[in-house]
């Protein structure tokens, strides 16, 4: 591999397939030359408005074009892209945007339910280091000498124009600050290189098989290290991006369908949804071969109904991972392509670590995963103590899941060492009881959590989100429970849920439910 560069390797498929359709949304189709006709556009006016190598902007803006035209536009200039959920409130907004010292951000003027030109109008008053806002917008933009519109700054491109990607380009620079979910605690910014992006993504690609034939699916958002995998790996491999933002299953069907995608990735949620959806097995999705599952569990039940009409394989990975560490393959064997998070991609080496003491150990031990990787990231932005804690010395990365690693390399996730549960003494860990109870018919999902007691030390809570229309105590889950796994490991307490409160990357919030019914006990 000669560069592990973005900008280098969409040139080159520039030159290749000028013609290509490289992004489709709803109505709007752009070929290759057209998104780097608009994305060296938008290079140009930015650093005429004086963005320099190294500087953070923010990109607001849900899965468009746009968003993909600014990666592309700060990757050549060496800026580098913070991508922030359109959702956020104006105070988690606010801390972000200080937090990564933004000196420019292009936002949509409004999306999920989110006025950005007013939140926008007081940030640029409070944050001195932000000089500057792009708006990306369907009508008229007020625009003055801090306000532009994205339009008029992409509208002199001419796709006929194709040139190469810049020389000097540094594939060991930062090239994204991708904030956490913050599910257990402050989001914390990850500063990831080029080389962390791209060498996970073609790994990836490889393992899937994905060419530049493939159409694929990118409605994963793209302020998520997964969402921006998805981007950049189909960029960097010549394919079709169909977006959906956000995602919505009804509409997505209609997609896949109609697109003739592809590669369809998402977390389970998204396929949960999918299967959900009326009329889901009349659809014609014979074009659909393959795709990730990532991002959460993945209970084997879902994987298996997923198969019946995609193959995906299940990648683990974290933000600061670049993502991919581990995948299945299409030639593994059917229980490790259900059970497994699979085997690591090329060039990354596993251990696992004593969650109490960090002592790393080999083959066939149970502890806290440990990865060396060229994906792993450079560190948390401004937080070098926390940095250094992550670290083993020999520059193993203490991913915080714990895991068991077989002596063939297949990694099977047990579950977070900070999700862990003691209880009277014994570490009991969520993931475990959580597939057990996904089991039972009657049970949609579930997420166990520990709620503080005096006696024991936590308890172990069980928060159920049912069937629609099923009938089921929590008594009946408990004796259901008991037949599966240890005394020690049945749920003290069951609470039921007609929804979980979700972070925009779909993972369940522990600690709110926790507090829910901490909060519920505490009155009782």
């Amino acid at each position: 591999m000669g560069t592990y560069h973005p900008v280098e390797l969409f040139a080159q498929w520039v030159a290749a397939t000028p013609r290509r359709e490289c992004i489709v949304r709803g109505q709007r189709r752009m070929s290759y030359a057209q998104v780097s006709a608009a994305a060296r556009a938008l290079a140009a006016e930015l650093t005429e408005l004086g963005v320099a190598p190294g500087d953070r902007v923010a990109v607001d803006v849900p899965n468009r074009p746009e968003w993909v035209i600014s990666f592309l536009a700060l990757a050549r200039i060496g800026a580098v892209l913070v991508p922030l959920n359109p959702a956020l409130g104006y105070h988690e907004l606010k801390y972000q945007l200080r937090h990564a010292e933004a000196s420019l951000a292009i936002a949509a003027a409004s999306g999920a339910e989110v006025d950005h030109l007013e939140q926008f109008d007081d940030l640029l008053t409070e944050l001195p280091d932000l000089r500057h806002l792009i708006v990306v917008g369907e009508g008229d933009v007020w625009v003055d000498d801090r306000v532009r519109s994205f339009a008029e700054l992409t509208a002199s491109s001419g796709e006929d124009d194709v040139e190469s990607a810049p020389v000097g380009l540094d594939e060991e620079a930062p090239l994204a600050i991708i904030y956490t979910s913050g599910t257990m605690g402050k989001p914390k910014g990850v500063v990831l290189t080029h080389r962390n992006v791209v060498y996970a993504g073609l790994a990836t690609a490889e393992a899937l098989e994905q060419t530049a034939e493939d159409r694929v699916f990118g409605a994963v958002p793209f302020f998520t290290v997964f969402g921006v995998h998805v981007a950049v790996t189909t960029m960097t491999t010549g394919g079709t991006l169909v977006l959906q933002s956000p995602f919505a299953p009804r509409d997505a069907l209609d997609l896949l369908e109609r697109e003739r995608v592809t590669v369809c990735h998402g977390v389970p949620t998204m396929f949960q949804l999918l299967h959900r959806e009326p009329g889901f097995g009349t659809r014609d999705l014979s074009a659909v071969r393959t795709g990730i599952v990532a991002g959460a569990p993945v209970p084997e039940p879902l994987v298996r109904r997923i198969r019946a009409w995609n193959d995906v394989q299940i990648a683990y990975g974290l933000t600061e991972t670049g993502p991919t560490v581990t995948v299945t393959r299409f030639d593994d064997s059917d229980d490790a392509r259900s059970r497994t998070v699979g085997r690591p991609i090329p060039g990354v080496e596993l251990r696992v670590a004593d969650v109490k003491t960090g002592e790393l150990h080999g083959p066939e031990a149970v502890g806290e995963l440990a990865v060396k990787s060229p994906g792993v990231m450079r560190g948390y932005y401004r937080m070098p103590l926390e940095t250094k804690r992550s670290f083993t010395p020999d520059g193993f990365f203490l991913t915080g899941d714990v895991a068991i690693l077989d002596d063939v390399g297949y990694v099977t996730i047990v579950g977070r060492s900070k999700e862990m549960i003691i209880r009277g003494g014994h570490n009991i860990f969520p993931r475990q009881l959580e597939d057990v109870l996904r089991t039972h018919p009657a049970v949609d999902d579930a997420c166990v959590v520990g709620i503080p007691n005096e006696i024991l030390g936590e308890l172990v809570c069980a928060c159920v989100r049912p069937v629609e229309g099923a009938i089921i105590t929590g008594d009946e889950l408990k004796d259901y429970c008991r037949e599966h796994l240890a005394d020690y490991k049945v749920p003290d307490l069951v609470r039921f849920f007609d929804t979980f409160p979700m972070t925009g990357s779909g993972k369940v919030k522990r600690r709110e439910l926790a507090q829910v019914v901490g909060l519920e006990l505490s009155v009782t």
